[in-house]
């Protein structure tokens, strides 16, 4: 589960990371470089021993959601849930982020819980509920043409996006 809030521990970046598979090591540098982490961790001044504060309070926020992305992925779980995972990230962390989460779901069952077309938009299926009903559903070009709720959301965002860059 990689969730928008997540969740760490006032321990080292390698122990939280650990979480995923106790006991790892070597593994945990792996995940943490497929995850985007290490380029950070190097940077800190213990590298993985270096301590984080409660709830990662020593990190930014995408330097937190890679950590528990590395997390995800020392876990190697067959389905994963993505809960908002890149909502509170500014463009640069969401980039790098969305590059962690692309190797952690190959090959994987994954659900999203997103907001952000930009976070759906290579899925399979989408579901669009409204008012805790499920109003649309299909493939991103079958709910495009459609021209429902779900094209209604991307365009929204879509102007959003040129708006802030003009």
């Amino acid at each position: 589960m990689v969730f928008q809030d997540v969740v760490l521990f006032d321990d080292t970046v390698m122990e939280n990371i650990r979480l995923g598979k106790h006991g790892a090591t070597e593994e945990v540098l792996a995940a943490a470089k497929a995850a985007n982490c290490d380029e950070f961790v190097r940077k800190l001044p213990k590298g993985y021993n270096t301590p984080i504060g409660e709830n990662g309070a020593k990190l930014s926020g995408g330097e937190r959601q890679r950590i528990s992305i590395a997390r995800a992925l020392l876990k190697d779980a067959p389905i994963v849930l993505l809960d908002e995972a890149t909502a509170s990230l500014d463009v640069e962390n969401e980039t790098k982020v969305q590059g962690a989460l692309s190797r952690l779901l190959t090959g994987k069952t994954v659900l999203v819980i997103a907001h952000r077309m930009r976070t759906v938009e290579a899925a399979d299926k989408i579901v669009v509920l409204a008012d805790g009903k499920v109003a649309e559903e299909g493939s991103p070009a079958e709910l495009m043409a459609k021209g429902g709720i779900y094209r209604r959301m991307v365009e929204l965002q879509q102007q959003s996006a040129q708006w802030s860059l003009e």
